[in-house]
């Protein structure tokens, strides 16, 4: 015997109460499966405090045109107070049958007020309400992650004053390459970071603008003033075509690839705290703060926070590419598709804050450089040589004439098994007469790094300069 079919619930309606729907075009409520399948309440009730704003926006300006009075206008934005009290005190609680927060909101309104809480969806739709809301929210967070990264860049700048003296090997291909500045290599982030406030600050402008007033995709024949709500909400402009004010989305996505690149920010920067912290490299300590230790291996710190940050970076990246694909194929103007938008933006931005914040804590009290390990490092290596040629050239000598003669004396101290700054001066003078007794001054690590002077160098000149300029940067 098949089993029974689940009953049909009555056609309920959404802010109409138990005797409507939608509209009087159904007869049915929705399959309880579907009812789940279709409902963002379980997390786009985030956006509460902006759909209110959005509300109130919208209430005061439908009574300044004249399409309710100034007396309902004020009774509404009364009752959108009630539930942003009701919300704080933990008594706004909408359940499933509320799809998602505009109509709870909407909802509540109409038991507080009656039928005036009807009128306050005169002159808009969800599709313009939600892109408002999801403009106002993503704003207010672009200047969390704006802060988030002014302290992640004091932190950085505060380990580069701290080490504007002392040297660190500087890499390409992960090879050793040339001495710098340990402050010239954190300072490198700095720039970074700087470079991502720019990105956020340049989108800034292009999220704050209203779609308040589209309506569902034409716009509304009530007598609305879609610049008065922009007004009340901070938006610097309205969208001009009311298609595109609805179906935009593509403020998502240019966020999502502005956090993606924080994000991989943070993890060439974790990534080097990784090998730093490793027993080969040794260049770091990691804190009891911000490592953890191993369940079985007791002599065993792991960076954990780096390793954590890293691995989050790839999270961002398919948020990325989620957004990308959803939007694709998406003919005009609203589709629900876009629903999908606000997990993953939802995700895209507590990720990135949180990766802040914990990169922050470990450059503030969770490494600490060991620079005996570093003058030993950038002292037994071949890191010097280009100096060598260098200073030929100085001396006349075509600088590449001078890198072949160089290259071929790496080669036998290599065999030999010594350093160039071991070779005694007959040997120098043996491979170019230009070489004098001041060639051991200029192959020290410190003179190397010293004798970069040029604008943006590593040299220690340069590095304060560059010190300085980071610090007015980030001036309160």
């Amino acid at each position: 015997m098949a089993p029974d079919a689940p009953e049909s619930k009555p056609a309920v309606g959404v802010t109409g109460g138990a005797d409507g729907s939608w509209s009087n075009r159904f007869e049915q409520g929705l399959h309880p499966a579907i009812e789940r399948f279709n409902a963002s309440i379980g997390f786009d009730l985030e956006l509460l405090p902006q759909d209110l704003d959005g509300s109130i926006a919208h209430a005061r300006m439908l009574g300044s045109c004249g399409v309710i009075t100034a007396e309902e206008a004020e009774q509404l934005v009364a009752g959108l107070e009630t539930i942003r009290a009701e919300a704080a005190a933990g008594a706004f609680n909408p359940g499933l049958e509320a799809e998602d927060v505009h109509f709870a909101v909407e909802r509540r309104l109409i038991d507080l007020l009656g039928s005036l809480g009807k009128k306050l969806h005169t002159g808009r739709s969800r599709n313009d309400q939600v892109g408002t809301d999801l403009r106002l929210w993503l704003r207010q967070k672009i200047d969390h992650i704006d802060g988030a990264l002014v302290r992640y860049e004091r932190a950085l700048l505060a380990l580069a004053e701290a080490h504007a003296q002392t040297l660190i090997p500087g890499y390409t291909h992960l090879q050793r390459a040339q001495p710098i500045c340990l402050a010239h290599h954190l300072l490198a982030y700095v720039e970074m970071a700087e470079r991502d406030r720019q990105r956020l600050g340049d989108l800034r402008r292009r999220v704050n603008i209203s779609p308040l007033g589209a309506a569902a995709l034409a716009g509304t024949p009530v007598p609305i003033d879609r610049r008065h709500t922009a007004e009340a909400l901070g938006f610097e402009a309205i969208y001009a075509n009311s298609l595109d004010a609805v179906s935009d989305r593509d403020f998502t996505v240019e966020f999502s690839a502005a956090a993606s690149l924080v994000m991989v920010h943070l993890s060439r920067l974790s990534e080097e705290v990784i090998l730093w912290a490793s027993e080969e490299f040794g260049f770091v300590r990691l804190s009891d703060r911000c490592a953890t230790g191993s369940s079985l291996m007791p002599q065993k710190k792991n960076p954990d926070v780096p390793e954590l940050v890293r691995g989050k970076a790839g999270r961002v990246f398919g948020h990325l590419q989620g957004l990308l694909v959803m939007i694709k194929g998406l003919p005009l103007a609203y589709n629900k598709d876009f629903q999908e938008d606000k997990e993953a933006l939802f995700d895209v931005v507590r990720t990135t804050l949180d990766c802040l914040e914990a990169m922050a804590i470990l450059l503030e009290e969770g490494i600490s450089f060991r620079p005996e390990r570093l003058e030993a490092a950038v002292a037994a290596d071949f890191s010097n040589a280009t100096d060598v040629a260098d200073y030929l050239a100085a001396k006349g000598v075509p600088f590449r004439e001078a890198y072949q003669l160089v290259g071929g004396l790496v080669k036998r101290c290599l065999a030999e098994g010594v350093l160039l700054r071991e070779l005694p001066l007959e040997r120098w003078q043996e491979l170019h007469p230009a070489f004098a007794a001041d060639i051991f001054e200029a192959i020290h690590p410190r003179q190397v790094v010293a004798a970069r002077r040029s604008e943006g160098g590593t040299g220690f000149e340069q590095v304060a300069k560059q010190l300085r300029r980071a610090a007015a940067r980030l001036e309160p």
